[in-house]
Order: C-alpha cells, then structure tokens, then sequence
C-alpha cells in the first residue's frame, strides 16, 4: 500500500500529552499530573531554527520548545526563563517525538546538505514538492528514505 501526501503528512499535526515531572515543577503544584502538548517539528521548522540560531547556539533549544510546546502556548521570553532541567527535558521529548536521536550540536549539519538531498528524493521517487516533504517531520522522511532504499515504492 502506497500512502498519499496528505497521509504522510498527517503526522505532523499530531500531538503528543507529556507529563512533566514533580522535580521541574514549583513547590504547591500538588499530586496532579502535569502535563504539556507537544508536536514533533517539521523540516520546515528545524530549518527556520537553525538559520535563526547560527549566531547563537543556545537559541536552537529554546526555539524548538517554542515552536513545539502547544498547550501552553510560550513565547521565547518566557522559554528563556524555564529552569534548564525542564528545558532539557522537553528538548529531549521534542527530539523523541520529531524522530531525532542524534545530539543537538548535529541539528545545523542534520538540515543542511542531507536534507536537500533526502526532499530531492522523496520528491523524485514520490511525485512530493518540496513544500509538502518540507511538512513531514524528520522520523517521516526518514521512514520515507528507508522505503527507498529497500524499494517498497514500487507501483506508486
């Protein structure tokens, strides 16, 4: 079965409910659980994070919590005041549920020359513009690339 873009890009409007643990959270929160919304980043948006953060390194993490957190909406101010175990936590679950495993100081050379070779093949093997490879998160063209490499494309 061949999946169809609007299919493939579905995943990127999930959202993901993660709870956050009591030891990030100020004294008086209660038992109850604590949780964010998160999305998984597009290529699209790890693009704008990388080329908004290349003067400053330590802006890509805050941008990827900004731009991942749903509910509650922050904006970058309130981001750059988290305490850094809770940055680094949500960091680390944006990463798990975008599909990248690899370490943060990879993200610039993860979205450069790799990914304009990995949307020149998802577009040539699967009639995709770039605008529609651009919506799919990482985990999505990575699973799209695997295809193709074992030739499960076949008859699309």
């Amino acid at each position: 079965m061949t999946l169809t873009a609007e299919e493939l890009l579905a995943g990127s409007g999930l959202t993901h409910e993660v709870d956050v643990p009591a030891e990030f959270l100020g004294p008086g929160q209660g038992e109850a659980a604590a949780r964010v919304l998160l999305r998984p980043l597009t290529v699209h948006d790890l693009q704008r994070i990388d080329k908004a953060s290349r003067e400053d390194e330590a802006l890509s993490a805050g941008l990827m919590i900004q731009q991942a957190v749903v509910e509650p909406p922050l904006n970058l101010d309130q981001v750059t005041k988290l305490p850094a175990g809770l940055a680094k936590f949500l960091v680390e679950r944006i990463n798990s549920i975008s599909g990248i495993n690899t370490p943060r100081n990879a993200l610039a050379e993860l979205v450069q020359a790799p990914l304009a070779k990995a949307c020149f093949v998802l577009a040539r093997e699967f009639g995709w513009t770039p605008e529609e490879v651009s919506g799919m998160t990482i985990g999505q063209i990575l699973l799209y690339l695997e295809m193709v490499n074992n030739g499960d494309n076949e008859g699309s």
